[in-house]
């Protein structure tokens, strides 16, 4: 579950923008700024990362992990440095 405070939104969209799996999009509401905040589409894939939590300069966002809900994260092509590769 993403929980947004919208009346701490400023609508910078960063968290639209950088979402991984593209689960966020703007509301249909304004908040007391006249701003369309973030929400969760209905169909969307989130997979909990917090990525929109830890780049919201305005910490409006807050993300608690659904464990019915959780959905593996989806690995990269990268490697982790310094540590050992399966």
């Amino acid at each position: 579950m993403i929980e947004v405070r919208e009346d701490w939104c400023k609508g910078c969209n960063i968290c639209i923008d950088r979402c991984p799996v593209d689960a966020l999009e703007e509301s249909d509401i304004l908040n007391r700024r006249g701003i369309r905040p973030p929400k969760l589409k209905e169909k969307n894939d989130c997979n909990f990362c917090r990525l929109c939590e830890l780049i919201c300069p305005d910490l409006a966002i807050t993300v608690f992990p659904d464990e019915k809900e959780k959905k593996p994260v989806k690995k990269t092509l990268l490697t982790p440095v310094g540590g050992k590769t399966k």
